[in-house]
């Protein structure tokens, strides 16, 4: 190895020559749209399969090393040459596809530029800038993107080293190296600016400026820049920034994160992209926020509030973690060393920057959350399931005091998965023939996936019988690789690999290896299990695949047990090493059931099952994240009913007692039960029922768009609104805030006024009337409420709703009356309660922490203590 030390180095760049006939490939190949297009990967793998695989799909590596007489060869295959005919027009009629969003007439604003920021994407097993399912959403947003035709750019960074590739042992105990990505020989291409060179960026670090330079990678019509800091121009440190994924110590998260947020900002200014909305996928390019603020601070002017109103509006913040634990937090200290030089900028303190990431503004020493932050500066926020959205209210509240649960303002969208990079070409195929073409040209109708009842069952279960065979293949294959590198002996492996049966009912769990997924929860009672995997007669078998933290010592233990455990249980139970999207794939395309056994409440939302579900593969899972949310029968089978536990090996050995149980008496009786034909007609029923019911409302396509109608196109119209007249609408809103916190503390509630001793109707009314001292502030700054809806035993008004109540008199010296009613839908025990909130048309969609005021029982003045030797201690 020469180093640039030793000598001078010229670099250049080689890239494929191929024949004439060919050169469409080199189109393809920099377009990721191939990844969900099985014609065009089987375009690749026509080339050269051999090398296909070694290269681990990678076309552009595939191009350049397949020797020219083979190039020459299949540049004279006419069947060749019309197949990639076909895959160009293809890809063509994708790129020029009506979007969705002009269909449906759904914006008629000038066009517009969403920016969907995220720390990794998961878009092909070549390209690994990804660690797990963040990544892989966000690889899925954008091919949906795509489809839809969103007006949409990614920015990420692009790892050296990426993830960890991980291997095992002889001890089963989980090893992790690095291979670093050759950038020349990938799906990417440096971004050039007016002058030819790549551009290049910088932000500001602790005594030096860092450079970064702008790659793009294609995803059909979504560009996705990348960010890397490898470059001459930095020192040896800082060109690591950008060498792992979630690798380093703290110190090196938040260099990444100021390069993501801060830096991509700058990226996308530097290509002439101003985004009218910043998606933050997760709170690792909150950074993004500041700097957004910072630009309108210089263009117009103005303070760090008058322009944080138009910023926070133009921001969405989707959260994925359902524990404060799981969120990166900085020490005060550090944000002050890397912001020094920053915050002025902002027109801010020191202590008015901390305060943006402090949940309770006033505790000096609380760490500097990133999701703190990104909620403080988006007015948009979401969870990513039903159940997430309740967790994250819970979680966040404190954010907003004051402010009942339901009515903290974080929404939900629940995730889902791209169906078509999830799908195995096989279903693929016979969707086609059953579903028309209308399910790919059409990706905004979810309506089509009813017609898989129409798919006759033998030709769906033959087609999942040969992916279940293809599978067991491919993992014998890996078996013996893996098996090999550990130094096993040939006659030690061959006995593990016949176990495996391509007829057996084979189970799959995949998955990041967490100790709150409880991979083990199937071992609690090993003798159970065995016997299981003993019966030759229905015999069961499982696939287990998943990495853990590099620094997750008890997620790395989990893996041991089980690679011990399936030692002595007859090698029915087997550990596919490094899990990435090509396993994800075999996994998910090729087992009968998917198992999820996760502490409900900690799993946001979980998308392998429903990669599963969409090849008909049926989910066997406790009621967390996106399964909570399925309540049709038939669709799989539930591990309990969404119970809560106080003692966690209490709940351990109830849901693993229920799993058996699930195992021995419905799942498999229930895919053994076979007709004369051998087809297990009330499996495939359940198959047909999973897909039709599943597919539409658990992938991409319906979550983009329901981002774009929930989130996206109200935060467009809403910062437009705030920034027109040189921001006056943002100017406005901020000193109308202003003033109602100055007077807020000055509001009383004197008096309230209804008739509760007697009982009230099924749908009648009861006045209410209410007397309130303004202080200095006017009717038209506030909107009077009455909050309604039935109590529990504990005196808490559940399910309540708010209304509003009308102005009817000013009774002078700051005291105004107000009246309402309050309607009881059905019998039972109500209770309402009187507040006063924010009023105006700026305000009316906002909850704005700590302007709430409920009228409280006084709290009376407690007696002075006594004075006595205990007291005075």
């Amino acid at each position: 190895m020469l180093s640039p030390d030793l000598a001078r180095i010229r670099a250049f760049e080689v890239v494929p020559s191929l024949p004439e006939p060919l050169k469409p490939l080199l189109r393809i190949a920099h377009n990721l749209w191939w990844t969900w297009h099985p014609e065009a990967v089987e375009l690749f793998s026509r080339v050269e399969r051999n090398l296909w695989e070694a290269t681990n799909h990678n076309p552009i590596k595939l191009l350049g090393a397949c020797p020219q007489s083979r190039l020459d060869e299949v540049a004279r295959d006419e069947g060749f040459l019309h197949s990639l005919e076909r895959c160009v027009q293809n890809l063509e009629r994708h790129l020029t596809r009506t979007p969705w969003i002009v269909k449906q007439k759904l914006s008629s604003d000038a066009p517009f530029t969403i920016a969907y920021f995220c720390a990794e994407f998961g878009l092909t097993e070549c390209l690994q800038i990804y660690s797990g399912g963040l990544g892989c959403l966000a690889g899925d947003h954008l091919k949906s993107a795509t489809e839809l035709g969103m007006p949409l750019v990614g920015v990420g960074l692009l790892y050296r080293n990426g993830y960890f590739q991980q291997y095992l042992n002889a001890d089963g105990w989980q090893q992790e190296y690095y291979p670093e990505l050759d950038f020349s020989n990938l799906p990417i291409s440096p971004v050039l600016g007016d002058n030819g060179k790549q551009i290049k960026v910088s932000v500001q670090l602790p005594g030096r400026d860092v450079w970064i330079a702008v790659w793009k990678a294609v995803v059909g019509r979504i560009p996705l820049y990348l960010l890397d800091t490898n470059i001459p121009e930095n020192d040896a440190a800082d060109r690591g920034i950008t060498s792992q994924l979630y690798g380093g110590d703290m110190e090196m998260r938040i260099k990444q994160e100021i390069v993501l947020g801060i830096g991509g900002i700058h990226a996308l200014s530097a290509m002439g992209i101003e985004p009218d909305v910043c998606h933050m996928n997760e709170g690792h390019s909150a950074f993004l926020a500041l700097e957004r603020i910072r630009r309108l601070i210089e263009k117009h002017g103005v303070t760090f509030d008058e322009a944080r109103q138009q910023a926070a509006a133009s921001h969405v913040f989707t959260t994925h973690t359902p524990v404060p634990a799981g969120i990166d937090r900085f020490p005060p200290d550090m944000i002050q060393r890397y912001f020094k030089n920053y915050h002025p900028m902002l027109k801010l303190d020191i202590e008015g920057l901390l305060a943006l990431g402090r949940e309770n503004v006033f505790a000096k020493n609380e760490f500097f959350s990133m999701a703190v932050l990104a909620i403080r500066t988006a007015e948009h926020v979401n969870g990513v399931s039903r159940l997430h959205g309740e967790v994250s209210r819970n979680m966040w509240k404190g954010i907003w005091p004051g402010v009942p649960d339901g009515e903290v303002p974080i929404t939900h969208v629940t995730n889902g998965v791209h169906a078509r990079s999830w799908l195995s070409g096989e279903l693929i195929q016979l969707l086609d023939r059953y579903l028309g073409s209308r399910w790919q040209n059409d990706p905004a109708d979810q309506t089509v996936w009813q017609q898989v009842n129409e798919v006759p069952d033998e030709e769906l279960w033959r087609v999942h019988e040969r992916r279940r065979h293809q599978l067991i293949i491919w993992t014998r294959q890996r078996l013996k690789a893996q098996s090999e590198a550990r130094g096993m002996d040939t006659e030690v492996i061959r006995p593990m690999s016949e176990a495996l049966s391509p007829n057996a009912l084979t189970i799959g769990f995949a998955r990041r290896f967490a100790t709150y997924k409880r991979a083990t929860l199937l071992m609690r009672d090993p003798a159970r299990l065995k016997a299981l995997l003993a019966n030759q007669q229905q015999p069961v078998q499982f696939l287990i695949a998943g990495k853990a933290h590099p620094a997750d010592g008890g997620g790395k233990d989990l893996i041991r047990q089980i690679v011990r455990f399936a030692g002595d249980a007859g090698h029915r139970i087997i550990f596919v090493e490094n899990y990435d999207i090509n396993v994800a794939k075999w996994l998910v395309q090729g087992c009968d059931v998917w198992l999820n056994t996760p502490k409900r409440g900690m799993e946001a939302s979980g998308t392998s099952g429903m990669k599963a579900a969409l090849n008909g593969v049926l989910n066997c899972s406790v009621r967390d994240g996106w399964w909570d949310e399925v309540g049709e029968p038939d669709l799989g089978w539930s591990i309990g009913r969404g119970e809560s536990y106080s003692n966690t090996e209490t709940q351990d050995d109830i849901e693993s007692r229920t799993l058996y149980d699930l195992l021995e008496k419905q799942i498999i009786p229930l895919f053994y039960n076979r007709d004369e034909q051998g087809v297990p007609r009330h499996w495939v029923a359940r198959m047909k029922r999973c897909i039709s019911i599943l597919a539409p409302a658990f992938n991409t396509n319906r979550m983009v768009q329901e981002y774009a109608q929930k989130l996206y196109l109200p935060a467009l119209h809403r910062a437009r609104r705030l920034s027109e007249n040189k921001l006056a609408g943002s100017i406005e809103l901020a000193h109308q805030k202003d003033r109602l916190r100055a007077n807020w503390g000055k509001l009383r509630i004197e008096d309230v006024i209804a008739d509760v001793g007697r009982p009230l109707g099924v749908g009648e009314s009861m006045p209410v009337g209410i007397v309130i001292n303004l202080a200095e502030l006017a009717p038209a700054d506030v909107r009077v409420q009455v909050f309604l809806g039935p109590m529990d035993h504990d005196g808490r008004i559940t399910h309540g709703t708010a209304s509003d109540m009308d102005h009817r008199q000013d009774l002078g010296g700051g005291r105004h009356r107000f009246e309402g009613t309050v309607h009881a839908p059905n019998s039972g025990r109500y209770g309402f309660a009187v507040r006063v909130v924010p009023g105006g048309e700026l305000l009316r969609t906002v909850t704005e922490p700590g302007l709430m005021v409920w009228d409280r029982v006084p709290t009376p003045t407690p007696a002075p203590a006594p004075v006595t030797a205990a007291a005075t201690v």
